[in-house]
This record gives structure tokens, sequence and C-alpha cells, in this order.
């Protein structure tokens, strides 16, 4: 990253690429791409350390690593999502993974905790648990207040001032998924591969003129696109996305198929070019006049 276009801001939370001009009416957010695994988490763990990592949105971070010198400020979490999970409530757990008893305040009931990705995961995937042993609730309440808190802390401030700043604000939350196939409308055809799938709440968390700009260029350049199906938009979608406040947010899922290989967690030769349309978004996204968005 050039430091002519960024300052970096780091805590053992995230790490704050701030633009010298922040020109553009939007924030980034990649709360999955962190890939720093303390110690004793992976001694704790049943998986070996490549094995955690595929939980990860890995790469995520360079893919919009641009964005400072577009004039956009990107926030990217370091812990791993394994770890702790950004886009989640702050305390939503399964009280099947701790040996003591969770306070009332804990969510213990809700679908992501039933699939064991609760903020405190309990699987990388559906069939790979993570842990050895129970943990303690005192384990879980010091990672959330350490590395959760921190992140959600300075993305409202990012929020915020962008808001005061252009009178509104848009927030990208930057993911990526699994290789992802569905049938195409027409009978009898072949699944044929996802690659991009938007995330606006079904049109609750931002303004619809969003993601049209951004399906548009991506289907500009032959790439398919789902809405809302099977991501509409998680926590940080749902929580801070308030069209009627000036909040627009929207949650861009990028099969990795496109730029890395999952199985050897590397980078494809045809990475810079993922990045580059990345580029094309954020211009094209910050380019939306507050007057154009329509709810």
């Amino acid at each position: 990253m050039h430091s002519e276009h960024s300052s970096i801001r780091e805590t053992e939370s995230y790490r704050l690429h701030l633009p010298k001009q922040h020109s553009l009416p939007v924030v980034l957010s990649s709360p999955h791409s962190g890939n720093q695994y303390p110690e004793s988490f992976i001694k704790g763990s049943r998986l070996d350390s490549h094995n955690l990592r595929r939980s990860e949105d890995s790469f995520v971070d360079e893919l919009f690593q641009n964005a400072p010198k577009l004039g956009a400020p990107l926030l990217c979490a370091l812990f791993p999502r394994a770890f702790v999970d950004a886009n989640r409530e702050p305390f939503e757990l399964d009280p099947h993974m701790f040996e003591d008893e969770l306070p009332s305040y804990v969510n213990t009931n809700s679908p992501r905790v039933a699939v064991g990705l609760g903020t405190i995961a309990r699987n990388v995937t559906s069939e790979t648990q993570i842990y050895k042993d129970k943990l303690t609730f005192a384990e879980a309440k010091d990672r959330i207040e350490r590395f959760y808190w921190p992140y959600h802390k300075v993305l409202r401030q990012l929020v915020d001032t962008t808001k005061r700043k252009f009178g509104y604000c848009i927030l990208i939350d930057c993911h990526s998924m699994p290789k992802l196939t569905t049938h195409a409308n027409t009978i009898g055809s072949r699944p044929s591969p996802v690659h991009f799938v938007l995330g606006d709440r079904f049109g609750k968390a931002g303004s619809r003129v969003i993601t049209k700009t951004v399906e548009d260029i991506l289907e500009q350049n032959a790439y398919r696109v789902l809405n809302n199906n099977p991501y509409p938009g998680g926590f940080i979608t749902q929580h801070y996305g308030e069209p009627a406040l000036g909040i627009n947010c929207l949650q861009i899922e990028i099969s990795r198929t496109l730029y890395m290989d999952e199985d050897k967690i590397e980078r494809r030769p045809d990475f810079d070019d993922i990045a580059s349309l990345m580029d094309d978004l954020i211009i094209a996204v910050g380019a939306i006049k507050q007057n154009e968005l329509d709810y």
C-alpha cells in the first residue's frame, strides 16, 4: 500500500487504512480476513492451523486494498473468524461449548448458534469441530472485549464520521464464499457457478440503487450474480444499515474460486484482475449521489 495515499492505524484487533483525503462517502469493512491465530487457540484446537483457516475470507482485505488510494477508509480485522466472529451479535454463544452456565443476556437460540457458527464458533465447517475441551465464559468474554468490541467501536466511528462529512454513508461489508453453483432459470439447464452474492437484507439495509450499480458492473464483466440468496447480509449489514438515517450497507460475497486456490490457501494468477474490478466497484459506488438513493 502506498504511504502517500493512506495512513495505517493498528491494534491487536484491527488494521485501519485511512485515506489521505476522505473523498468518497464510502467505508469498507473486512471482518473475516484476519489470520493472526493465538498460539493458545491453536493448541486448544483439534485442527491444525491450515484447517482452522478454512473459515477465513483469505486475502479479501487485499482485494480491496486500494480503497484508501481511491478516497475511502478500509477496516480489516486481524483476529480470525474461527477465534471470534465480528459479523455476529456480541454474544451469540452455544451453551454446549462451555463448562459454566452462560449469563441470561447471551443469545443461545440463534440459527447461527444452531449450526455452530456463533460469535465463538463451534465448527469451521459443518462437520469439523474446533475445540478439544469446553471453554469458560470468561474466556469468551475476554475475546469479545479485546477483539470484537474494538473492531465495532472503530467501525461505528467511521460510519458516523462519513455520514457527518457527506450527509450519508455507504458501508461495503467485504466477504468471500466457498464455491457455489445453482441452476439458471431455464428448464433442464446444468448447474452453473455463482461468482458474487450481494446482500442488502432484501432492501432493508440499503438502497437498491447501490446493489444495482454493483450488479451491473459485475454482469458487464460476465460474472453471475445473485441477490440476497443464500447470503442476505449478516450482523454488520443488519446492524449498521439504516437507510432512513442515511446509512446504507451492502454485503459483497466473492467466490473464492475467482481469486484463490481454496485447498492451498494461495492467490491465483488472476488475483489482480479481481482486485482491479473491486477498484471499479468502489469508484462507482462512491459516485452515487445522496439524491439518487431511493428507499
